[in-house]
């Protein structure tokens, strides 16, 4: 081979080597983004984020305070359902979200308590997503439910079927489709605003992963300790506002399914403060003529049972009022705490769900 033929030879060899390099680290940034994402194999959702909504403010202005003037204002909004299946959820989600826009009083962030899905399929966070998209919104704050982990039970012609659950699905797939539409790390998480704090517990699995949960929200306790030292930041008396989703048991109890697991513990981190308000959903009950939707709890909190934006229920948990739709109004005021019930169909207040608690 002469000198000319050889250096040919090389620089085709070298041109060889660098493609296959290429190739392979192609290959290779192909595999680590299949494993982080969970594979689109594995149905991970590739990524449904929320609408941005505009920036919490987290300290309220310094000046001097007016106890009629409200510190603080938002909405609480729980079960929101949200599917094409049941047409009426996307409605009455719309029908709340027209209200606040021609809303007089302030609303400076708006919760969400769980169920934001009937079953937690990208499509739903897909539809949720167009629907918030269409308004100007304060900053907005969720939780899950046990509704957002329903993908499990659907199979793959798109039936609820428990013969075949789960359906080759997880519930990892369901926290990380949340957690990716919210940008969360974790599906609980905290956030002050006006200098108030509020606090989104989430249930952290379900009949995948823990079949002895059914339908309760288990707390780990991670999480649990994470809630012990966000509240023990609190020592200038301000209101707290903590959000669950599933109902507490009675006292004593430590819950389990369509409940808050562990309850205990749960009530035993709460009990050393003062002027914490917790809320939850789940019942669907209507603010008039079911329960009692405010009780002082035995561990010394305000415990308030929100109704629903997508299907309020009555007594016997029928869908009888269709066309209602209801959520929680709550200002935050120098010495007090006032929470109103909302009709969000025909815009106007509930008498019957109408609370002023004093601040200690």
């Amino acid at each position: 081979m002469s000198r000319r033929a050889f250096i040919r030879w090389m620089l085709a060899l070298l041109v060889m080597i660098g493609a296959a390099a290429t190739a392979l680290w192609k290959l290779l940034e192909a595999s680590v983004a299949k494993q982080t994402s969970g594979g689109a194999a594995a149905g991970a959702n590739p990524g449904v984020t929320a609408p941005k909504s505009e920036p919490a403010e987290e300290k309220a202005p310094e000046k001097p305070v007016d106890p009629t003037v409200p510190l603080f204002s938002y909405f609480i909004i729980s079960d929101l359902h949200i599917s094409q299946d049941d047409p009426n959820t996307i409605k009455h989600l719309k029908e709340a979200l027209e209200d606040m826009k021609q809303f007089e009083s302030p609303i400076e962030a708006l919760v969400m308590t769980g169920d934001l899905t009937e079953y937690g399929r990208e499509k739903d966070y897909k539809d949720l997503r167009n629907i918030l998209s269409e308004y100007k919104l304060p900053p907005m704050y969720a939780n899950m439910g046990n509704h957002d982990y329903y993908d499990i039970w659907i199979d793959k012609n798109g039936w609820f079927n428990k013969d075949t659950m789960p359906n080759s699905k997880t519930d990892w797939q369901s926290r990380e489709r949340f957690q990716k539409f919210w940008g969360l790390d974790k599906p609980y998480h905290d956030a002050t605003v006006k200098g108030y704090h509020l606090i989104l517990m989430s249930q952290e699995t379900y009949v995948q992963e823990k079949p002895e949960v059914g339908e309760g929200a288990w707390y780990s306790d991670e999480q649990l300790e994470w809630l012990k030292e966000r509240l023990a930041s609190h020592k200038d008396g301000k209101p707290v506002f903590v959000m669950t989703h599933q109902p507490l048991p009675p006292a004593g109890q430590d819950g389990g399914s369509h409940s808050l697991i562990p309850a205990k513990k749960f009530r035993e981190i709460l009990k050393p403060y003062n002027n914490v308000f917790v809320f939850c959903g789940h019942r669907h009950q209507d603010f008039i003529g079911t329960m009692e939707h405010y009780v002082k709890d035995s561990a010394g909190f305000h415990y308030f049972h929100n109704s629903s934006v997508g299907r309020v229920l009555n007594r016997s948990y029928q869908n009888a009022a269709k066309e209602r739709s209801q959520g929680l109004y709550v200002q935050v005021y120098s010495d007090r705490v006032t929470l109103r019930g909302r009709e969000f169909s025909d815009r106007t207040w509930i008498k019957e769900a109408d609370w002023t608690v004093k601040l200690v």
